[in-house]
């Protein structure tokens, strides 16, 4: 071995490598050859016993090419470094022969920095362990101690259980064997090697071709890949195109839909009030039939249009504080006349429920969601709804006594268009949009919906709400609301092309002792404006012949009409932009659906000069 500095005992184990077991539990060993080490000759003999012995256990050819490789590079570094050597070669097993253990041991100086050398320190430079590291990687054990006194390397290569044979047959033939084998000749030595390398070589070059083959058929699937991904993007593109235009689509259409919509409700509100005079107890009923399908058939387009435009990402929140009070107080009014003679609608007074910051109207359009389907499946007892603080949340529950849910189906009533079958479902008509829409307006609010229910018992919705909603601008502080300002009289200009909106509107403002005047298009109502000088401009924004927005900018760029509060009173759905074109210019914007609630309430505070927030429009 290759003499160095003198350096304590130092043992080095195969601990990582994948047969450590074996090298660790070695079976019991049978030497069956000794020779000496002192010359190139003793090299030479020494590897080409290693292969006979190799071949003669069971190895295959490659193994032998290895035994032999590694035996031959140990050998040498004995001779060369401590110029006297012994090697052994011996067979281990107990009854069955399970593999070769090599021995070889010198007497020089040992070697310097073992642990540096085996862990590969400066290993490119001859002399400095090239061959133990490579005898390590052939054998599947190779043990090395070193000290002043010497250095001894064992190494073992574990046969394969199918070419075991019995081990005393083994010893026997390969003692046999050796005895009978020639003097070492170096020249077949070195063509044994050149044949071992041709054949290695031969190998090499068939893996690198298999290897080329893989590279090629991978570079093809890549390509694959690439083109799936290209197809794939290309769908998501499309996707979204189609989704964009969906959201358009129900966006336009809401224009339409809604305009006669409101038109019927606003009329039917009308008639039902008595304003032109009486009606016969079968008018009103045939009125109030006429009535409630618009209602259902807007609450439907309302639906659908939430859907979308929460899809699209364009659902606008309106944060203000509100109480707990203020809300049961909206909705047991507007839900009355949802109520049966055999079903209580009751509502449990809150205590220790705090102001909320948040959007009302949406908070008031899931409780009322879950009200309205309670009382259509209750035949008979109670509706309740209550409120509760929970630390930093404020939980509003919806329980019922009526025909309950199935475990199966508590999920799936929050999926669009999933309607449960029950004894009530062909009385109790819908959509299966309401529920899905309470979810998403839920998660909008940061909070989450959920149910509790077993059939024949009833059901309990809730509805989990932080107290403030997270980004709000509002304070904690809150201000009680005030009461309506009383009636202002004043000259009202409404600029509407639809006959039967702009007849609601002329009823609803000359109820409320308003003088009002009518145009159709952009044109006659600019010019109404600089001729009427009115003190308020009710103005749609789907005019025949004028934009909205610009009928807006000319109004705002007219010297008599500059100063005109305009109120928006409109069916459609604002973009963004523009609500920002809008902000500042008009006083308010006012949804048609919302017409008989908002827009007198409105048009008095334009008069008397009280500004007013922007809602969303429809």
């Amino acid at each position: 071995m290759r003499a160095g500095a003198t350096t304590p005992l130092s043992r080095c184990c195969a601990a990582d490598r994948p047969d450590e077991a074996f090298a660790r539990d070695a079976p019991v060993t049978t030497v069956v050859d000794l020779m000496r080490l002192r010359t190139e000759q003793d090299v030479v003999t020494a590897r080409q016993r290693a292969r006979m012995v190799a071949d003669l256990i069971g190895f295959d050819s490659q193994d032998q090419a290895r035994i032999a490789t590694a035996v031959s590079e140990i050998a040498r570094n004995a001779v060369r470094y401590a110029r006297n050597g012994r090697i052994e070669f011996a067979l281990e097993g107990d009854d069955v022969c399970a593999g070769l253990g090599v021995r070889i041991v010198d007497d020089g100086p040992g070697i310097g920095e073992l642990q540096a050398m085996l862990d590969g320190y400066d290993a490119s430079r001859p002399g400095t362990g090239l061959g133990i590291l490579g005898a390590r990687r052939l054998m599947d054990r190779c043990d090395i101690t070193s000290d002043v006194s010497g250095t001894q390397v064992a190494m073992g290569k574990h046969l394969d259980a199918g070419h075991a044979q019995s081990m005393r047959e083994c010893v026997a033939r390969v003692r046999d064997a050796l005895a009978r084998a020639p003097i070492a000749n170096p020249l077949d030595e070195v063509q044994q090697q050149q044949r071992e390398l041709l054949v290695a070589l031969g190998e090499a070059r068939e893996r690198q071709q298999q290897l080329g083959q893989l590279n090629r058929e991978l570079e093809d699937t890549n390509r694959g890949v690439v083109a799936l991904y290209a197809e794939l993007d290309e769908k998501a593109l499309r996707l979204r195109q189609a989704d964009e235009t969906k959201t358009r689509f129900l966006s336009n259409m809401s224009h339409e839909f809604r305009t006669p919509l409101n038109s019927i409700r606003a009329l039917a509100g009308l008639l039902l009030g008595r304003v032109d005079g009486p009606l016969t107890h079968e008018q009103a009923h045939q009125v109030e039939l006429i009535r409630r399908a618009a209602n259902d058939l807007a609450e439907l387009v309302d639906d659908l249009l939430d859907i979308a435009r929460i899809e699209a990402g364009k659902l606008d929140i309106v944060n203000a504080p509100f109480t707990a009070d203020d809300l049961f107080s909206a909705l047991r009014g507007m839900l009355r006349p949802l109520v049966g003679s055999d079903v209580a609608l009751q509502f449990v007074a809150p205590h220790d429920v705090p102001p909320l910051v948040s959007d009302e109207g949406k908070v008031a359009q899931i409780l009322r969601n879950f009200v309205s389907n309670a009382l259509k499946f209750t035949e008979r007892g109670s509706v309740t709804v209550s409120a509760r603080r929970c630390d930093d949340v404020i939980e509003f529950i919806v329980e019922d006594t009526g025909i309950g849910i199935a475990p199966e189906d508590r999920e799936r009533i929050f999926e669009e268009f999933v309607q449960v079958q029950g004894p009530l479902q062909t009385r109790a008509k819908g959509t299966g949009l309401g529920l899905p829409l309470c979810r998403r307006l839920a998660h909008a609010l940061g909070g989450r919906v959920g149910v509790e229910s077993l059939l024949g018992t009833g059901s309990r919705f809730f509805l989990s709400l932080p107290i403030t909603l997270a980004g709000s601008s509002e304070q904690a502080g809150f201000q009680p609301r005030t009461p309506m300002a009383s009636t202002v009289a004043g000259r009202i200009l409404i600029v509407e092309d639809d006959a039967g909106a702009a007849y609601a509107m002329r009823r609803l403002l000359e109820g409320a002792a308003f003088e009002v005047f009518a145009v159709t298009t952009g044109e006659g109502g600019l010019e109404s404006a600089r001729t009427l000088r009115p003190d308020v401009i009710v103005l749609d924004l789907g005019l025949p012949d004028i934009d909205g927005l610009e009928m807006v900018d000319r109004l705002l760029g007219t010297p008599v009409a500059r100063n005109i509060p305009i109120v928006i009173c409109t069916s459609r759905t604002l973009a963004d932009t523009e609500r920002a074109r809008l902000a500042g210019a008009v006083h308010t914007v006012v949804a048609k659906d919302d017409m008989p609630r908002a827009l007198v309430r409105s048009v008095r505070a334009a008069v008397s000069g009280k500004p007013l927030p922007h809602p969303e429009a429809a």
